[in-house]
């Protein structure tokens, strides 16, 4: 086995401990090395699990109080990396199944939810703006990393599982779209991510039997300490801060904005040449509003370059 093509397999992870939970994480994502260069004319496949545990997983701002929910959630995820403006960029498309299974306090009331179903799919298109020039799988050999900055656009639709007469669903019934700037600075073995993100909702007209309810933007920052091995296997610690987000249902505002953080960390292992896993945790650090859970998972990732350029 060769080390580089155990190398580039590894450098082809796309970021997607957030993307693999079970529906609209937003603000919560953490996603380390979403922001570095792949050659261009690459496809990938990946297939997840996670567990997830604690305070409400699926929508932090609901107003649940003494929650304690359970969601297994399995993904599977297709991207690919093409060239825009010189630069490198992917597209990706994430759709999750979830069961999820729990009790909760609403209005001074116990109430008890099991579900299983779709929950919202989402759409990312990332576009590298500085540092990740668009190479083929042959000239990629000779890139190292130094200063990259990029920014992507996500896209969540409302098509997961959803009953107006639930308040805990898999699907919101409601967009939502986040966009971010991300900076990733190699240092020796060593690289750094910032991340600032901002995301808006669309209202939901059908909340609760009918109600209209809307909620503010969250705004995000993502920390990622990274770091690689000769091996090919990576390391990172995870940190993410989100604020905002406040609710308004008929009209009436919530005291439900959120001010939170969470850490985690990642584990990335070569396998072979095209395949390789990943490995993560998080937890909540500190919680104003709901999202004080446990998540705990895997994912698998298969890639293949288009016949002409795999060589």
């Amino acid at each position: 086995m060769h080390p580089w093509p155990v190398r580039l397999a590894l450098t082809m992870w796309i970021g997607w401990v957030g993307a693999l939970g079970p529906a609209i994480v937003t603000g919560q994502d953490l996603e380390p090395r979403a922001y570095s260069n792949v050659p261009v004319g690459l496809n990938f496949l990946i297939g997840g699990y996670t567990y997830t545990s604690g305070n409400v997983a699926i929508d932090p701002s609901l107003p649940l109080k003494d929650a304690n929910v359970e969601v297994n959630a399995a993904t599977i995820a297709f991207a690919r990396s093409f060239e825009m403006w010189g630069q490198s960029a992917k597209f990706d498309v994430v759709v999750p199944a979830a069961w999820l299974s729990g009790d909760a306090t609403f209005a001074g009331q116990s109430m008890h939810r099991a579900v299983s179903g779709i929950a919202d799919p989402r759409l990312r298109l990332s576009v590298n703006l500085y540092g990740a020039p668009a190479l083929t799988m042959k000239d990629f050999r000779e890139y190292r990393q130094d200063l990259i900055v990029g920014a992507s656009v996500y896209v969540w639709a409302p098509w997961g599982q959803y009953d107006p007469s639930k308040l805990v669903n898999l699907g919101t019934n409601r967009w939502a779209l986040k966009a971010e700037v991300g900076m990733s600075k190699a240092v020796g073995d060593w690289t750094l991510e910032l991340i600032p993100g901002i995301t808006a909702f669309t209202a939901n007209a059908d909340f609760l039997n009918g109600n209209l309810r809307t909620q503010g933007p969250i705004y995000s920052m993502q920390i990622h300490v990274i770091y690689g091995f000769q091996s090919g296997v990576w390391i990172a610690l995870d940190g993410t801060y989100f604020t905002g987000g406040r609710t308004t249902v008929a009209g009436s505002s919530n005291d439900d904005r959120q001010s939170n953080s969470r850490a985690g960390l990642t584990l990335a292992i070569p396998v072979d040449r095209a395949n390789s896993i990943k490995l993560y945790a998080s937890s909540g650090v500190s919680t104003r509003t709901g999202g004080n859970f446990n998540t705990f998972g895997l994912a698998w990732q298969y890639r293949w370059a288009d016949a002409s350029d795999d060589h």
